[in-house]
Parts: C-alpha cells; sequence; structure tokens
C-alpha cells in the first residue's frame, strides 16, 4: 500500500532507480557482521552482497527537510538477513555527497556512512531508461550504470528480482555492540527488465581490502527497481 507520510516515521522520502548488483561472497566474510542474533538470507542456499546506486529526493527527517539533504545519490554495499521470519540488511558502507548527512549517521545512529564526491543522471529515450553513478573515494573514480527497459513491470515473488529488493527490515549495532531495528515501508517494487549493466569499482579502495574481489567479478544479477515513497521507522533496541 501507499507510503502515508502522516504517520509518525523519524525519515520519509523518495527512493528513485535503484540498481541493484549482486555477488555471490563466502558466507564467513559476513558472519562477524551479524548483529547478535540473526542469520543469513541466503539465495538458494548462497550467500550474496549487492551494490546499490538510486536517488534518495524529497528527503524529511521528522517532516521537515535539512538544506543539502534533501535530494542526492547514495551508493551502499549490503547483505541480507533474517530475524525470524523478519528479512531485512545490513550495511558494510553507505556513501553519500553530503558530509552533514554522513556524519549525523555515523555518530548519532552509529551507521557506516561516509561522504564522497558524486554525480547521478538518469535519462527516457524512446523505449530505453539509462542510469549512470559516478563517484570518487579513495582518490579513486568509480562508475555504475544500467541500460533498461523504459517500462516497468511486475517481478514474480519467486523471482532473484523480488528476492533482493524487497525487504522490510533494517539491522544494525549500537555503539555498545547492542543490536537495532528499524523498518521500511513502501509498496512492492516494479522492475525494469535491463539490458546493458556496468559495475566499475575499485571494491578494495571503498570498502577494504577484504572486498578487493568485487572488483574483478561480474554480478550473478543486476535489478533495476522502479522504487516508490519510502517511510522509515525509528530504530528501536532487539531483545
Amino acid at each position: 500500500m501507499p507510503v502515508n507520510r502522516a504517520q509518525r516515521a523519524f525519515l520519509t522520502a523518495s527512493w528513485r532507480r535503484l540498481i541493484l548488483a549482486q555477488y555471490e561472497t563466502d558466507p564467513a566474510l559476513l558472519e562477524p557482521r551479524l548483529p547478535r542474533g540473526l542469520t543469513l538470507d541466503e539465495w538458494e542456499g548462497r550467500a550474496f552482497v549487492s551494490v546499490v546506486a538510486f536517488d534518495f529526493l524529497d528527503t524529511r527527517v521528522r517532516g521537515m527537510r535539512v538544506p543539502g539533504c534533501v535530494n542526492f545519490p547514495e551508493v551502499n554495499l549490503r547483505f541480507y538477513v533474517t530475524d525470524g521470519d523478519r528479512r531485512g540488511v545490513c550495511f558494510v558502507r553507505e556513501l553519500v555527497p553530503s558530509w552533514l548527512t554522513a556524519t549525523v549517521a555515523r555518530v548519532i545512529y552509529n551507521e557506516p556512512y561516509a561522504k564522497a564526491r558524486m554525480r547521478a543522471h538518469a535519462a527516457v529515450s524512446d523505449d530505453e531508461l539509462t542510469i549512470e553513478h559516478r563517484f570518487e573515494f579513495g582518490e579513486r573514480e568509480h562508475r555504475i550504470s544500467a541500460t533498461c527497459d523504459a517500462e516497468p513491470s511486475t517481478a514474480p515473488a519467486d523471482s532473484i528480482e523480488h528476492h533482493f529488493k524487497e525487504h522490510e527490515w533494517g539491522f544494525g549495532r549500537t555503539r555498545r555492540g547492542v543490536p537495532t531495528v528499524y523498518r521500511v515501508a513502501h509498496p512492492e517494487w516494479l522492475v525494469h527488465r535491463v539490458r546493458e549493466s556496468r559495475v566499475e569499482i575499485d571494491a578494495g579502495a571503498l570498502y577494504g581490502p577484504e572486498w578487493a574481489w568485487l572488483s574483478d567479478t561480474a554480478p550473478a544479477s543486476v535489478v533495476v527497481a522502479e522504487g516508490s515513497d519510502v517511510a522509515v521507522f525509528p530504530d528501536a533496541e532487539r531483545d
């Protein structure tokens, strides 16, 4: 159902034109990052991480726009977890162009944000949608792009597209190591059929040497989701 912006959410925004590039990974790389009590959410018995690039638009915190933090791109590296029957994500790193956004998220909410010089562009011509993200981090330039059908459609519930784009929960840890959880409400996202995609990143510079292998690995899948309005409900400590 559509997001009701009148509800008491901590944050509301519109997340649009998401490129999600999935990479199969060794579970041993992720397990030390798991908040207490969570398990990895696998696809067909395999663990994955995703590099995700999207537009963060019309952002409001407690209903208020913060100057310089309203419309911006984000690129993140995330992996997938479960807490009982709740499916969600954990983040390795989240990049945004605003120093203020990155600092508040990191210092107050202990989210792994960092600042990067970033620019994003999307265009539709005839029946084709093109999306490109360029960003600078670790003294390197990185690029993520996709060309896809302009008209989106619904992904089957048992498809790989549905599995990676639909997660209602976000999980993390406080500075004391206490697991936290927040809920992200949005309608089911439509997807664009991907015609071509490129992920040109120095993953070692972005995420640390243990992730360098991503730079030389082709994604197992690339999903482009239309996105929607979202509402993020306040963090709470898990039992």
